[in-house]
């Protein structure tokens, strides 16, 4: 029987997939205890530590809020205007690379103009708990009436330069014949990942720069709604996954140039079981690493490098928000080998989650009592 599934497996995806419930039966199951580090949040999206110990959650309801080692919160102040609603509001955080310097953090949030919302990313200077020198460094043009598929995560990598997801801002895949979809137009920022210098100025070594019908920003489209993103700390190879419709959640690593397919190639349909295409893989397209049918709806992503679980040296973990737990996904190189389904007693909705420099694992749930739980290693016996 257990042939006869991977044998099904193979011959569903016709790629280097893998079915989710096959390659869970592999992992071993872990062994930890959770503790609630803070109560009480509304619908917290992003968490990110700071040299003090100290750290930022951003909610997305538009509030920031800086929780002191001292144990008093206080709320960030000098933020922008900030568009709320559907899934807008304030997203991702992070910190600069030379934080203990410069003070400098960088956050995505949702803006409107005339024509509609959007994704925007500034930079600011965190003086205390006070955002001061704030520059919006991105824009995603065009704006639209939708409020849903902002991606929105961000990644710097070594070099400098700073990686921003984008959602597709929920265009119907289906199109009138002679239409583009926003995900498969380079003259626009949806549906793509862009990268930027940190000063918001385009690398000159993007894949795009230069060439007529491009965004030079962009560094790969084809995207659907990718909303977690990690550098890998030993290989450097930049790991993403993002949202399928019903069905085709994808785990993808970053190339330059690269068209990821939505949506013409997808293991997915469409939310009422129409078909979208037949295809699941084209020439030209790049395959993903695994895909998950049913969905999981991942959001948030680490690459686990702490010394705490010494088992998951290297694991990347994925909240899954339809599936309500955390995703664990066991790495041999780029081979996906096992997967283990984590929290899903507590029947929560996991928006992000990230390594802490104690070597903990913490998780935000998506709620409007949200939580941030710290992931422990059982007492020794």
């Amino acid at each position: 029987m257990r042939h006869l599934i991977t044998l099904l497996c193979l011959l569903l995806s016709f790629q280097v997939t893998a079915c989710a419930e096959q390659q869970e039966s592999k992992a071993k199951p872990s062994g930890f205890k959770v503790v609630t580090v803070v109560s009480g949040l509304n619908f917290p999206w992003s968490l990110a530590f700071l040299p003090d110990s100290s750290f930022l959650v951003t909610e997305r309801d538009g509030r920031m809020l800086l929780f002191k080692n001292d144990g008093v919160t206080r709320v960030v102040r000098g933020l922008p205007p900030i568009t709320t609603g559907g899934q807008g509001g304030l997203l991702d955080v992070i910190i600069d690379p030379d934080f203990t310097k410069n003070h400098t953090i960088y956050f995505s949030y949702v803006a409107k103009n005339v024509e509609g919302v959007g994704t925007q990313v500034a930079r600011a200077v965190l003086d205390e708990s006070t955002l001061k020198n704030l520059t919006v460094i991105f824009k995603a043009e065009p704006k639209t009436s939708e409020h849903k598929h902002f991606g929105s995560r961000l990644l710097i990598k070594p070099d400098g330069t700073l990686f921003i997801t984008l959602g597709e801002k929920a265009q119907h895949p289906v199109l009138k014949t002679g239409q583009v979809h926003n995900a498969q137009n380079p003259s626009n920022h949806l549906g793509t990942i862009v990268r930027i210098n940190r000063d918001g100025s385009v690398p000159k070594d993007n894949p795009f720069v230069d060439r007529k019908g491009y965004r030079p920003e962009i560094y790969t489209y084809g995207n659907r709604n990718v909303q977690g993103i990690i550098l890998h700390p030993e290989t450097g190879k930049i790991w993403f996954h993002e949202h399928g419709p019903k069905g085709g959640d994808e785990l993808n690593i970053l190339k330059p140039g690269a068209n990821y397919g939505w949506p013409i190639v997808t293991h997915g349909v469409n939310y009422d079981g129409t078909v979208i295409t037949n295809k699941t893989s084209a020439p030209g397209i790049e395959p993903p690493i695994i895909q998950w049918t049913p969905s999981i709806a991942p959001s948030g992503m680490t690459i686990y490098d702490g010394s705490a679980f010494p088992e998951w040296k290297n694991n990347i973990f994925i909240g899954a928000l339809v599936q309500r737990h955390l995703r664990r996904v066991i790495l041999q190189g780029n081979r996906v080998v096992g997967e283990e389904s984590l929290l899903k007693s507590l029947r929560e909705r996991i928006r992000d989650v990230r390594t802490g420099p104690d070597g903990y694992l913490y998780v935000l749930t998506d709620s409007q009592n949200g939580r941030l739980l710290r992931l422990e290693p059982l007492s020794s016996p």
